[in-house]
């Protein structure tokens, strides 16, 4: 009799979404947030769009219709993987490379929500509206292409990926609108702890992994920011940093360059790779 009734307990739970069961335990999701860099500023080349694994998705956060995809759907991740008229993103190789080194029965998805030239409290739940009330004009279509809150629509997006998948990790490029700002590893910890306990997530099974802005020797205008992204693993133990040594950039010192942003990515991937335990594969 037990038994019967844990049975109609699990099933309603199913039915009502209470459950954090998943479809598939091989098909790892990616939350990938933050401002310029994570949303994709150079544009994207012709090898950026070729041979792209359909093991590698995308659940697309807005409405493309240009690109023939819907909100809420997945999607082979052909860049742009953020918004519609976005540009090549550290996601992209991020999940080229995972692909190339986790087994064939593994798929990874991402979802990419960004907002170009954002502060870090544009993604704090509890305060986002008076950061929203106070952004230049030329950003607030950008925020309103998430109904205004790129948090909730976030947290929309992982809820619907979690029927599907396991969320394994959160990658952040943020801090440029924040550079000098001693306080950010510890606004970041809240939007993170926000996201765990949205989504019932624990820590150790998510690492956050946070990129560097644009070196100094690449002209970076705001690489002392790096300084105080060092110093994160303090605030949040589960985060890993991610180098920007070398990346190339172009000429603004504040985004990377289409090469740049494929060595980027393909470093947050290198990270992850070790914290699944998995030998990545140096020669690709």
């Amino acid at each position: 009799m037990k038994k019967v009734f844990k049975c109609m307990i699990f099933f309603v739970l199913v039915l009502t979404g209470y459950t954090s069961v998943a479809q598939d335990k091989k098909f790892y999701i990616f939350l990938c947030f933050g401002q310029s860099n994570m949303e994709g500023s150079a544009k994207i080349e012709a090898q950026d769009t070729v041979n792209v694994d359909p093991r590698f998705r995308v659940l697309e956060a807005v409405d493309c219709p240009d690109l023939q995809r819907t909100k809420g759907k997945w999607y082979t991740a052909v860049p742009p993987l953020s918004r519609c008229k976005t540009g090549l993103t550290p996601a992209d190789y991020f999940g080229r490379t995972l692909i190339e080194n986790l087994p064939a029965d593994v798929r990874v998805g991402v979802i990419n929500v960004a907002v170009g030239g954002c502060k870090i409290e544009l993604f704090d739940k509890d305060n986002y509206q008076s950061y929203v009330a106070t952004a230049p004009n030329w950003m607030i279509g950008m925020i309103n292409a998430y109904d205004g809150n790129p948090y909730a629509r976030l947290v929309e997006m992982a809820k619907i990926a979690q029927k599907d998948g396991v969320i394994k990790g959160i990658l952040l490029h943020q801090g440029e609108s924040n550079t000098g700002d001693s306080t950010w590893p510890s606004k970041l910890n809240k939007v993170y702890n926000n996201l765990l306990n949205d989504l019932h997530l624990k820590a150790g099974n998510v690492p956050l992994l946070a990129g560097e802005m644009v070196g100094a020797p690449q002209g970076g205008k705001c690489a002392s920011m790096n300084a105080i992204i060092a110093t994160l693993p303090k605030t949040i133990p589960t985060a890993h940093v991610i180098s920007s040594a070398d990346c190339p950039a172009v000429p603004d010192g504040l985004h990377f360059s289409a090469e740049g942003y494929r060595i980027l990515g393909k470093r947050y991937a290198a990270q992850m790779l070790a914290l699944l335990g998995v030998k990545m594969n140096e020669t690709k």
